[in-house]
């Protein structure tokens, strides 16, 4: 079977669910940027995720994954038709049934097994869209790989749908469903806006929001002792938070756009004061990250002392800026 949509342009973007929902939009005509997706999506979070199995801590800074889709649907009034199967073939047919009416197919994967990812780390919370195949490849629409189109062969998709681990759905793949009238975008952003500022000001654990990034502050003081490979661990750390499809500074380049986005359409003064916090915000997250890096590397300690401190003064920056948007 051969079937490749044709005249399928992809959308740029740096963070992959983002970037799907933008292709899958961008197809039925919806044009939206990207850190108006990662708004409206309800995108910032914040997670220092730690237990017993894991060789070392994750950091995140985003909504779990499948809730920022979710709320880009609901936001704009639009279903998400989403197949879940542990079936290899199934998930084959689910794809292929959308393909053959020349529907572009939203799919989440552990970027570990794709042949275009040198950066070989298991991930399984990754999403792209295929929007063809043929008896060898998939052809497919991911973040700024190679201008957004790549291709990999099938049996490498299939493994990279039908992981197992953290964060790993059972060959999970969506369409959006027929699309009629938007609703009004600014009611939509100032709901999505009170929304995640709630949730990142009182999440239902100390390791997540805006208490994750106090919890974390304290939590790198014990990194070195933590640690099996001090240089790895931390490098790899500094790599994803900053460069791991985040957009940089772990999202908050994204969520600071999407502010300056909003103030564009309507001038709230408190969303413009949490706009300015954010652009002192995100640049004190590359400096945490090119901390983190550096101590990995020269195996200096100390640094992390620093980290400490960094953390401290962005958690009450972000604070304030959260019960701006509240």
């Amino acid at each position: 079977m051969s079937k490749i949509i044709e005249g399928f342009v992809p959308f740029q973007g740096e963070h992959c669910e983002t970037t799907t929902m933008g292709n899958l939009l961008q197809f039925a005509g919806v044009r939206l940027s990207e850190p108006m997706l990662f708004g409206l999506g309800q995108g910032l979070g914040f997670i220092y995720w730690d237990s017993k199995a894991m060789d070392f801590p994750i950091i995140g800074g985003r909504a779990k994954p499948d809730e920022l889709a979710a709320c880009v649907a609901f936001r704009l009034n639009l279903t998400i038709k989403a197949q879940e199967t542990s079936s290899v073939e199934k998930a084959w047919q689910n794809v292929r049934s959308f393909l053959e009416r020349g529907v572009p197919v939203g799919l989440k994967l552990d970027s570990y097994y794709l042949d275009y990812f040198t950066n070989k780390v298991h991930f399984a919370a990754h999403y792209a869209v295929i929007y063809g195949m043929d008896d060898e490849y998939a052809y497919m629409a991911d973040t700024r790989q190679q201008g957004g189109l790549v291709t990999t062969r099938l049996p490498a998709l299939a493994m990279a749908r039908n992981a197992k681990g953290p964060m790993s759905s059972r060959n999970r793949s969506f369409t959006i469903e027929s699309i009629g009238t938007l609703p009004p975008l600014v009611p939509a952003i100032r709901s999505s806006l009170i929304k995640n500022a709630h949730d990142y000001l009182n999440p239902p654990i100390r390791n997540i929001g805006n208490k994750g990034i106090i919890k974390m502050s304290s939590e790198v003081l014990k990194w070195p002792s933590r640690s099996k490979n001090f240089e790895q661990d931390l490098c790899l750390t500094a790599l994803l938070m900053e460069r791991a499809g985040t957009g940089g500074a772990l999202f908050r380049n994204l969520y600071r756009d999407f502010l300056k986005e909003c103030v564009e359409l309507f001038g709230d003064p408190n969303v413009e004061q949490a706009y300015l916090r954010f652009t002192e915000i995100a640049p004190m997250w590359v400096s945490v990250s090119s901390l983190i890096d550096h101590a990995g590397r020269t195996g200096n300690h100390q640094e992390l002392n620093q980290v400490s401190k960094l953390l401290l003064e962005i958690a009450d920056k972000e604070r304030a800026a959260m019960e701006l948007l509240m």
